[in-house]
C-alpha cells in the first residue's frame, strides 16, 4: 500500500476544454500587446477613417438607410473586424501549434485528447473575438457612431459570423504541413473580397445582379445583414432566422471538419 501512488482521474471533455482555455489565455496574458494593434486599434482607425473622414462626404439617403455614414458602417464594421481576427487567428497560430511551438503535441502529452484542444481553441478564440467586439463598441459609442442598445445584440452576431470562418479555417490550417503561399492565397483572395463585396462599405444592390449570389455565399454577408439589422430595426424575423441558420451550419461544419484534421494530426 505503501508504496503505491494513486493516478490522477482523467478530466472530462469540459473540464479538459477549460483547461486549453486557461493554458491559451497564460500565453496571451504575457503577450497581448502584440495583438492590441490588430483587434482594437486599427478597427478604431477605420472607423475614424472611414466613418468620420470619408463618410462627411457622403450625404445620408437611401443608400446609407437615410442614417449618417458613420452610423451605417458601424455595425457592419464590426462583423468585419471579428471576421478579420478570427481568419488571422485561424491560421499561422494554429499551424504554429502543430509544427513550430508544438503547444498542441504538450497538451495532449496531458490526459487532453485532441477533440478537446480543438474545442479549447475554438472557445478561446469565441472569448477573443468577444472582448474585440466590446472594446470596438465602446469605441464606437465614443464616436457616436451607435443608433441603438441592440448594438449589444449584434456584438453576440458579429462573434457567431467570426467563428463560422474560423472553424473551417482552422480544418484547413490543421491539413497543413508548412504555409507556403497557402495563408497568403487565403488572405488575398478569399478574405479581401469578402471585406469588399460584403455590404460592410456600400449596399450589395449597388453591385451587377450576377455577382450577388457569390455574394450570398459570404459569412460576412450574413454577419453584416445580422449586425446592422438589429441595430437600426430593419432586421425581419424571416431573415434573421436564415442568416442564423447559414451561420450556424457553417461553423457546424467547419467544426467537424476541424475535429477530424486535429484528431488525425495528434493521435497518431
Amino acid at each position: 500500500m505503501g508504496g503505491r501512488t494513486q493516478a490522477h482521474p482523467v478530466p472530462g471533455p469540459v473540464r479538459s476544454t477549460l483547461l486549453v482555455v486557461e493554458g491559451l489565455w497564460t500565453w496571451y496574458k504575457r503577450n497581448w500587446r502584440s495583438s492590441v494593434i490588430s483587434t482594437v486599434l486599427e478597427p478604431a482607425l477605420f472607423l475614424i477613417a472611414l466613418g468620420l473622414g470619408f463618410g462627411s462626404q457622403v450625404e445620408a439617403g437611401p443608400a446609407t438607410l437615410g442614417l449618417p455614414y458613420v452610423q451605417y458602417l458601424a455595425p457592419a464594421l464590426l462583423a468585419a473586424t471579428l471576421t478579420q481576427t478570427a481568419m488571422l487567428e485561424s491560421t499561422y497560430p494554429v499551424l504554429s501549434g502543430f509544427k513550430w511551438q508544438r503547444v498542441y503535441w504538450a497538451m495532449i502529452s496531458t490526459p487532453v485528447g485532441a477533440a478537446q484542444v480543438l474545442s479549447g481553441q475554438l472557445a478561446w478564440l469565441a472569448l477573443r473575438l468577444l472582448v474585440s467586439a466590446l472594446a470596438f463598441v465602446a469605441v464606437a459609442a465614443a464616436l457616436g457612431a451607435l443608433t441603438s442598445p441592440m448594438i449589444l445584440l449584434a456584438v453576440l452576431f458579429a462573434v457567431l459570423t467570426g467563428m463560422a470562418v474560423c472553424a473551417p479555417v482552422m480544418a484547413y490550417a490543421a491539413s497543413l504541413e508548412s504555409e507556403g503561399q497557402q495563408f497568403t492565397v487565403l488572405f488575398r483572395f478569399i478574405m479581401m473580397p469578402m471585406m469588399m463585396f460584403s455590404g460592410t462599405f456600400f449596399p450589395v444592390e449597388q453591385l451587377p445582379a450576377l455577382v450577388r449570389p457569390l455574394i450570398w455565399v459570404s459569412p460576412l454577408w450574413h454577419g453584416t445583414e445580422l449586425c446592422r439589422g438589429v441595430t437600426i430595426g430593419s432586421l425581419g424575423p424571416l431573415a434573421a432566422l436564415g442568416h442564423l441558420a447559414y451561420l450556424t451550419a457553417l461553423f457546424a461544419l467547419g467544426a467537424h471538419l476541424a475535429r477530424r484534421a486535429f484528431v488525425r494530426r495528434l493521435e497518431v
